[in-house]
């Protein structure tokens, strides 16, 4: 960081009382010689009487509504603490940004305004019992902003005016709060996905995102940076140093520049003949699939919100072109024309045929098909996983396979695993693969006791329950349920878990591999939480089906993308069709 301050001389004089011998005549200069340097204030906390001068920079009222002002001088030399402080009190209602004044009163720590979560954050505040303006010849010059050019210490620069000469990436925005997170060196990211929760390198990872994340507030904030990309580049950020209760916050003083991230105008291509795809669909219902049941208990509220919300979702899935796709979040409705699944296929047929495609979209069930309409699942919970699967390039055998014990209903979503087998030329078929479509149990904290409340370690709620459910699925799975009689076992959906916390370790100690580390994929992340990346949809591959791995890939048009873009906001396009982003896999699984 580059902080330059010119320092000025000050007499050490901090009471009024030592100050009264000083000549009429020379009041002005004697008082602001005789004023404390504010920096040398700020460890006071309460203390007793004390004078200081310096300019007036912005406004800042008090947490009970009372006049404030932010004082800030021209420095002490000292770049460990900040050099402005809070007036506070009636007396300073009449003042105004540039003023110069000398302010006497009790210095004390005072609580700002509720901003953010956690703690109440405070600031240095003097209560005004007097204010008096300097003479033309004691004025200061103004206060220019501090050039920052890495992170700083930002308790050093709390209520001072600064400008950031370095380089911001957008993370995070919150319309509602009136903020938007910025993040200095690059993209913040989950402790979670990096390192095992409660470790040392984890501790890391967090304390890394909270020295370089900042959050930006203020009526310049201006619309664009509410609807820009996770990634957009941020510059020429200028503003008022304020402490909120989750961490640095900058009240802008007058609009950033904005350089949008771009979006992925196109699919990820994978190498491998038969691709497989996994998608949370963020709560994909149809109502009662006749044009009633609106609003649905957690997706569409009208008709035509489900119809520009399936829109996007076919135009995504379409786009990947899968041979196999597994789905989470689809509504628990059974597997009859009215149901969610199969207007779902139906409405991918009908893709396929504006783009003279095959229109042989199929979905699996645990049930002989067509299944009787009495017939939901898998599990009884508002949302199920589902597989899909295009008929004339692979071919169910027999049917799916569930597990219904444990965890499984009552919190995680039932499993769904089908068999497979890739067709090719004379109708010859390939290996038997198998695909599990998975959705664990979400972090959210409602209900958790004992073991599955948060631990304070990174991993939130239910930690426990979700490990149990990873060996409990690595368990089922070496049974054969598919009775496939084959070793090409894959693991795909949303485990509600990032790379490396304890459920997905459970998995790679039983040998399942991360098919993105096996295709050496850099930094992948499928979600964007509170502004850091990382990965709660995953794709684990048995060891022999991982030798058949030829490529894997994720679509960022979801996880980057603000809420305006997706389906409740009239957004157009792939963009914001769901929360996570879809992942998609290639293999070599042809006959040969």
């Amino acid at each position: 960081m580059t902080r330059i301050r010119p320092a000025l001389a000050f007499a050490p004089c901090l009471l009024l009382a030592a100050c009264a011998s000083a000549p009429r005549a020379d009041r002005d200069a004697a008082a602001q010689a005789q004023a404390a340097p504010i920096g040398s204030l700020q460890a006071a906390g309460d203390a007793a009487q004390a004078r200081v001068a310096g300019t007036v920079t912005a406004a800042l009222a008090g947490a009970d509504g009372q006049p404030g002002w932010l004082l800030q001088d021209a420095g002490d030399g000292d770049a460990a603490t900040s050099d402005a402080i809070w007036v506070l009190g009636p007396a300073a209602a009449g003042l105004a940004p540039g003023q110069n004044v000398q302010v006497t009163g009790r210095v004390h720590r005072a609580a700002l305004p509720a901003a953010g979560k956690g703690r109440a954050a405070s600031l240095l505040a003097i209560d005004a019992e007097r204010i008096e303006p300097m003479r033309a010849r004691a004025r200061l010059r103004p206060v220019a902003p501090l050039a920052l050019t890495a992170a700083p210490d930002w308790n050093a620069l709390a209520g001072m005016r600064v400008r950031i000469d370095a380089p911001l990436v957008l993370a995070d925005r919150d319309r509602e709060r009136g903020t938007v997170a910025v993040a200095f060196d690059g993209p913040l990211w989950q402790p979670g996905e990096r390192a095992m929760p409660g470790s040392e390198a984890a501790r890391a990872v967090a304390a890394d995102n909270l020295r370089r994340r900042l959050t930006l507030s203020g009526e310049a904030l201006g619309d664009e940076a509410y609807r820009a990309r996770s990634g957009s580049a941020v510059s020429a950020v200028e503003g008022i140093a304020l402490p909120r209760g989750d961490g640095p916050g900058l009240r802008l003083e007058r609009a950033p520049a904005l350089q949008p991230a771009p979006r992925p105008q196109q699919p990820p291509r994978v190498d491998g003949q038969v691709r497989i795809a996994a998608f949370n669909l963020e709560n994909l219902f149809n109502g009662d699939g006749r044009g009633g049941g609106f609003p649905t208990p957690r997706g569409a509220r009208t008709e035509a919100e489900f119809h520009a919300q399936l829109a996007k979702l076919v135009e995504t899935i379409h786009a990947m072109n899968p041979d196999v796709a597994a789905l989470m979040e689809l509504e628990n409705d059974g597997y009859g024309p009215d149901s969610t699944l199969a207007q779902l296929v139906a409405a991918l047929d009908r893709a396929d045929a504006a783009s003279g495609g095959a229109q042989d979209w199929r979905y699996a069930a645990p049930c002989k098909q067509p299944c009787a309409l009495a017939v939901r699942g898998p599990g009884d919970n508002a949302i199920r996983v589902g597989l899909i699967y295009r008929g004339q390039r692979v071919a169910a055998r027999g049917l799916a396979a569930t597990l219904e014990q444990g965890p499984f209903g009552p919190h995680s979503r039932v499993p769904l695993a089908q068999a497979f087998q890739a067709l090719g030329a004379g109708g010859a078929r390939g290996p038997a693969f198998v695909v599990a479509a998975n959705h664990f149990k979400s972090k959210g904290c409602r209900d958790a006791e004992g073991a599955d409340r948060d631990q304070s370690d990174g991993a939130a709620c239910w930690n426990a329950l979700r490990s149990d459910s990873a060996r409990r699925l690595d368990a089922w799975l070496k049974t054969d349920p598919t009775r496939s009689g084959g070793a090409l076992t894959m693991i795909v959906g949303d485990l509600n878990a990032y790379a490396q916390e304890q459920p997905l370790r459970e998995l790679y100690a039983a040998g399942w591999q991360d098919a993105f580390a096996a295709a050496k994929v850099a930094s992948p992340y499928s979600y964007v939480y509170d502004g850091e990346l990382g990965r709660l949809d995953h794709a684990l591959l048995s060891p022999a089906l991982a030798a058949t791995l030829r490529g894997a890939a994720e679509w960022h048009v979801n996880a980057d993308e603000p809420d305006s873009a997706g389906y409740r906001n009239g957004g157009a396009g792939p963009w914001r069709s769901s929360d996570h982003d879809p992942v998609l896999l290639g293999f070599d699984l042809l006959p040969r």
